[in-house]
């Protein structure tokens, strides 16, 4: 049971650090403030359905595509885990990148959008590509086993639950946390997901054979 929760436990922080449930319901609030309470939640369940399909379909095939473009599991975690960093890095420092939010340009197109659910809830700001990149690492671990994989789905699940919810309160949310306390929680998993991200790659470096090939050589 053990080895689960872990995993899970592995899962959740790494797509909840990705996604930034907080971070997206500040955004949102301020995207939907003259739409009405009706469209608000309706805006919210399709942008955190589409977003969680998006990011779904990438775990399924993800590896699939992979294995069409010759990518090995081991290159994947490098990248991931460096993707990963930037995007912690970003997060520790409070500065907001295209990897979890939005850039300025697509901001602009996001005021001017009548439904938001669509660009930027579901992507980039639910489905980016830090959560694409993650899920697929994450999916990959887990070596084709069944469980392990439906724990990573359960992991993701828990986290657009979430994100749901947060959505769903996204004024209140706004109103209590504020700017600085969502720059706060970010921090926060910034950190951990720095943690995470060093490990994917030392994780890629390990299983990919290359110091055991230097060392071989000698």
């Amino acid at each position: 049971m053990q080895p689960e929760l872990d995993g899970f436990l592995v899962a959740f922080a790494a797509l909840f650090a990705v996604i930034g449930p907080v971070d997206v319901a500040v955004i949102y609030a301020g995207l939907t403030t003259k739409n009405t309470v009706a469209e608000k939640n309706r805006f919210a369940v399709k942008g955190v359905l589409i977003g969680g399909i998006i990011i779904g379909f990438f775990a399924v095939f993800g590896r699939n595509i992979l294995d069409a473009l010759g990518i090995t599991l081991p290159a994947l975690k490098i990248a991931g885990g460096i993707l990963l960093l930037l995007i912690a890095i970003d997060m520790v420092f409070a500065r907001h990148s295209g990897g979890t939010s939005t850039t300025r340009e697509e901001n602009e197109e996001a005021w001017n959008s009548e439904d938001p659910s669509i660009f930027p809830v579901a992507m980039p700001l639910i489905a980016g590509p830090g959560a694409i990149g993650a899920i697929i690492v994450l999916m990959g671990d887990t070596g084709g086993s069944l469980t392990l994989g439906a724990i990573v789905i359960a992991a993701l699940l828990s986290v657009l639950a979430i994100q749901l919810v947060l959505l769903l309160m996204a004024g209140q949310v706004q109103k209590v946390l504020g700017r600085t306390g969502s720059d706060v929680i970010a921090r926060v998993m910034g950190v951990l997901l720095a943690g995470l991200a060093v490990q994917f790659m030392l994780t890629g470096l390990r299983i990919s054979g290359l110091f055991t090939d230097m060392g071989g050589g000698r």
